[in-house]
């Protein structure tokens, strides 16, 4: 019996070459323009979000509305390159918080109902003194108040609008939290 040698396909070749650059250009354009993984590292929000917890960060939704109070965003830290902080929006743009020296968080004059505070501020750093945030900005807290660098820290301030990453949208791991995250 005689074997036949097999021809060198070009046509597989180049479908296969085109197959992978198709996979490698979808895949940059989810990453830059949809969603990421991003692992959180740290306990500053506790219990909403643990140390160790990998997300994926929806990238899209904030080009269709903007952001709203409670959501948990993510954005660079100013002052460590890869470094990312993630964060619950408290203030929204226009508006002036403060928090007084009780711990209670006031928007303009009126004292905001929430509870995703861990705990009473027991400092509130420059938010002590009212802060009137601009067209564009954001002021963001921790949810563990009293563990977080967040906007009431110089080294973070109040966030821009156009330095938010995107917003929490689901937890992948641990697989025993695997969900959506609750923003509201």
């Amino acid at each position: 019996m005689e074997e036949k040698k097999k021809k060198f396909n070009w046509k597989e070749t180049v479908s296969f070459i085109l197959y992978i650059v198709a996979v490698f250009i979808i895949t940059y354009l989810v990453i830059t323009y949809v969603g990421q993984r991003t692992e959180v590292i740290g306990t500053s929000m506790e219990y909403t979000l643990s140390d160790g917890d990998n997300l994926i960060v929806d990238k899209i939704s904030y080009r269709f509305h903007d952001p709203e109070r409670f959501d948990i965003i993510v954005f660079p830290f100013q002052y460590k390159e890869d470094t990312y902080y993630i964060k619950r929006i408290i203030g929204l743009p226009g508006e002036t918080v403060q928090i007084d020296m009780n711990g209670t968080i006031y928007i303009d004059g009126e004292e905001l109902q929430e509870s995703y505070g861990r705990e009473v501020i027991k400092d509130p750093g420059t938010a002590a003194e009212p802060i009137t945030l601009g067209e564009d900005e954001y002021f963001v807290l921790g949810d563990n108040r009293n563990a977080s660098s967040d906007s009431r820290d110089p080294s973070v301030g109040v966030i821009k609008r156009e330095d938010i990453i995107g917003r929490a949208w689901l937890r992948i791991y641990p697989f025993s939290k695997f969900g959506f995250i609750k923003h509201k």
